[in-house]
Parts: C-alpha cells; structure tokens; sequence
C-alpha cells in the first residue's frame, strides 16, 4: 500500500514544448507525453519489490494527473490511525509483562538463594528505597535524561549533516570516513575521561560522549541510505538533468529517511549509555554519580535503583524516537 507523497515541482521535457491537456486522450500513454509533467513521487513497495515512487512517476508521465492521483495518495498516506494507536497499545502491554515476569524471577532468585541486601537486595528493598530517597533519585535522573536528550538531538543533527556533506561532495567522503572510523575505533571509556580533562565536571564533557557514542550510527546509516536509490527514480533524475543538489533534495532524502529512521531507533537506546559513561568519568550528579556513591557504600538497594530509573529512561527514549520516526517515514509501516 502506498504510505507516502512527495511533490515534485514542475519538471517538463526540454525537447517538446508543453502543451494544453486533451481530457479524451489523458490515459493513453505516449500521445501525452508531449506535454506531462511529473509532479507527484508516491513512496511505497509494488508486488514484484519495485518502489512505487518510479511506478507512479511513470503513470504521472503517461496519464498527466492533476489531482486525483495526489488525492488518492493522500487519503493512503493518512489511513491507519487506529491501527497505530492499536500497535502502541500491544507494545506498552507487552512492555509492562515483561517488567513484572522480571520482577517476579528476580524476587524467586532472593528467596531461592537468600542472597544478601548489599550483594542483591530484593524488589522490596529497591522500591523501599526509591520511596524514602524519590527526591533525591529523581534530581539526579532529571540530570542524566537532559544530558541524554540534549546529546541525542545533537549527536543526530550532526550526524545527519555530515551524511548531506559527504553525499554532496564524495571526494572529501573518501577523506572524512577514516577519522570517523578512527573515533569509533577508540574506546569511549578510554576517551571519556581525557574529555572531562579539558571540559570539566559539566554538561559539555556528557554531551560530547554522547555524541561520539550516537554520532557514527546515525552517520553510516543515513549515508547509505543516502546512497541506494532505486534505480528508476535514478534515471527519472537523470533524464530531467537535475543538479547534484536537487536531486538530493527530490529523491535522495525521501528515499534516505527511511534509514536515518533505524539509525535514530539505534541511537536511542545508546544515548544514556552515553550519558552514564560520561558521568562515570567524572560528574557532580546524575544517576551514574548515584551508583558511584552507593556502590562506595555498599547500598546495593540504591544502586539497583538507580539502574531502574536508567532502563525506564531507555524504554522512553525507545518509544518516544520510535514515534517521531514514523511520523518522519510514514509510507514506512511496520510488519
């Protein structure tokens, strides 16, 4: 099914001029190519796995649609409401059984073994001590969830700009990948505390290990996806003669989104990580300052809270990115 509109301006032929529409003869093909133009690209997948992008680019040449087929489209690309809201529902559902199948092995797992508090305390040491320390605990997680957002929404942008730039430009690509592996290459444990060295405590040094450690995914997936483009949509850009530049514009970032999409969902969950590391090397607050100062202490209970906050920050940053990334992809649903 169709899931995405993207309108093209008017493009006509260089070697005909444009003529006046014949309403008797609009769907028979070569006599209207004289004076089509191409206006709308539908994203979507056919039956034989050829986009529907090149199909309806086709028809549009062929038939000179006005606006029945951008309607058409239109009303696809807005359909299924309910079934998102209906899939968001099974997702949380599931989300919440398999917290509480968790809790319920970890509490066996007390019991069984009789562990002690300060090696594995039990579910209701933890939630006894999120209770009595909820203040506390929910300062330092508001730290860590704005360095995470801040850091992502950089990370992401820069990361997406710097795939544009090397599209745009693939000699400086052939330059600019080897430093980008490199940083990659190096371990964030490793860095982290160089950059607490020359940043400081702060937020700066926390934003800039998020970013290295988010900044390579969302790079190599919106690059290549920036890169493969369907072929008929490459000779569609061929045969108009399009600059580098539009062709980026009207066919590669429509078609790239979808990668930068998973990139997004990727870089989602490893945004606190990098938070955490950050904090680790070297921080006045945050859930990563918590765990330093309990695990000194010995209050496990503490810890494990900490570490609760931490997934629940996870699982938010996955549902919320996982939203915004289909509204940015909406042609894009998922099976």
């Amino acid at each position: 099914m169709v899931r995405g509109v993207f309108r093209l301006p008017e493009l006509r032929w260089r070697n005909a001029e444009p003529l006046e529409p014949d309403p008797g003869h609009a769907g028979e093909g070569t006599e209207s190519l004289a004076y089509s133009r191409i206006s709308i690209v539908i994203f979507g997948l056919s039956e034989d796995g050829r986009s529907y992008a090149y199909l309806s680019a086709t028809t549009a040449v062929a038939a000179h649609p006005n606006a029945g087929i951008g309607f058409h489209a239109f009303l696809l690309a807005n359909g299924g409401g309910d079934c998102g809201m209906m899939a968001f529902a099974k997702a949380v559902a599931r989300t919440i059984l398999g917290l509480l199948l968790t809790v319920v092995i970890w509490a066996a797992i007390v019991h069984v073994f009789d562990t002690q508090h300060y090696i594995l305390p039990g579910p209701d040491r933890v939630f006894t001590a999120f209770v009595k320390h909820a203040g506390f605990l929910l300062h330092h997680a508001g730290i860590t969830a704005y360095e995470t957002v801040l850091g992502f929404v950089l990370g992401a942008a820069a990361g997406a700009l710097l795939s544009v730039l090397l599209w745009l430009f693939p000699i400086a690509a052939r330059f600019a990948m080897p430093p980008i592996l490199v940083t990659q290459a190096l371990p964030v444990f490793a860095i982290a505390p160089i950059l607490v060295l020359w940043l400081g405590f702060g937020l700066a040094s926390k934003i800039v290990v998020i970013i290295l450690v988010i900044f390579f995914t969302v790079t190599s997936t919106f690059f290549d996806g920036l890169q493969r483009l369907d072929p008929g949509l490459y000779d569609l850009a061929r045969l108009y003669r399009l600059s580098r530049l539009k062709e980026l514009w009207f066919f590669r970032l429509p078609s790239g989104l979808p990668a930068f999409a998973s990139g997004l969902r990727v870089a989602a969950v490893f945004a606190p990580m990098g938070a955490i590391i950050g904090e680790w090397a070297g921080a006045k607050g945050g859930l990563a300052f918590i765990m330093l100062q309990s695990s000194n202490r010995m209050q496990a209970d503490m810890m494990f809270a900490a570490l609760i906050l931490l997934a629940a920050m996870v699982l938010i940053m996955r549902f919320a990115v996982n939203h915004l990334t289909r509204l940015l992809v909406p042609w894009q649903p998922l099976t």
